[in-house]
């Protein structure tokens, strides 16, 4: 009933789901609103060190001007750096407002019957909600991860810091993505954490393969709406009746 491995079974069921023509709608949306801001800030970075190389080259000697192709590198590669590591964070800040009406279209599809109070209906209404929510739940996993990064710095113990680390953000992620199907059943969070610890080692398993996924490049990009989907896909078939 708590197998870890079926949450890679959850995510391969959600990464078909979202291709489905019913549903990919809320997922093209904010993943070209995701990639437009970082294609701009990109591009914004790019023409302000495009203007410091301009600015400074004049000044450097004839031998070191191959100082400029370095400072290209080095920008590159912050900047792939921040697509990779920062891509979900930004993503689920934005893509908020349309996680609840994806997990109902999810449901949906699943099951039939999409949930009472279907946030579809009032996506507009759901927008700020969303965020505003999505930021409590950043604070709150906050409040609990910084203490845990102590553990890095007291010997002995730093030995198992990365492990403990790993364990703290698998359970995590799957209350970040549990969150909207359940919320759509206006279930609490405080309940949806009980709900999970009854399944302790499927929601680990669960929230462990989204960690990985969003160290994956390219699989980063789609590991938001893959998670809503999967973690709907764990609702439907799990955690519902309970």
């Amino acid at each position: 009933m708590s197998n870890p491995l079926s949450g890679i079974a959850f995510m391969l069921k959600g990464l078909r789901l979202i291709f489905h023509p019913n549903i990919r709608r809320y997922v093209i949306i904010p993943l070209l609103i995701n990639i437009s801001l970082f294609v701009a800030l990109i591009v914004f970075g790019a023409n302000q060190l495009e203007v410091f190389i301009g600015w400074i080259m004049p000044e450097v000697p004839s031998w070191l001007q191959w100082i400029s192709w370095l400072l290209w590198l080095v920008f590159t590669t912050i900047a792939l750096l921040i697509v990779f590591f920062c891509f979900s964070l930004l993503a689920n800040l934005i893509g908020a407002p349309f996680n609840g009406p994806l997990a109902a279209a999810v449901e949906k599809h699943l099951t039939g019957v999409a949930p009472e109070g279907d946030p579809r209906l009032n996506f507009m209404a759901n927008i700020v909600p969303s965020i505003v929510g999505e930021l409590k739940k950043l604070m709150y996993f906050a409040l609990l991860g910084i203490p845990l990064l102590l553990l890095f710095f007291i010997p002995v113990i730093n030995i198992a810091a990365p492990f403990l680390w790993f364990i703290f953000t698998a359970w995590m992620l799957a209350l970040e993505y549990i969150d909207y199907p359940a919320g759509n059943h206006d279930i609490l969070f405080s309940d949806q954490k009980k709900l999970l610890s009854r399944r302790r080692f499927q929601s680990l398993g669960f929230g462990s393969v989204v960690s990985i996924m969003t160290f994956i490049p390219i699989a980063n990009f789609i590991v938001m709406p893959t998670a809503v989907a999967a973690a709907t896909v764990y609702w439907v078939e799990k955690l519902k009746e309970e």
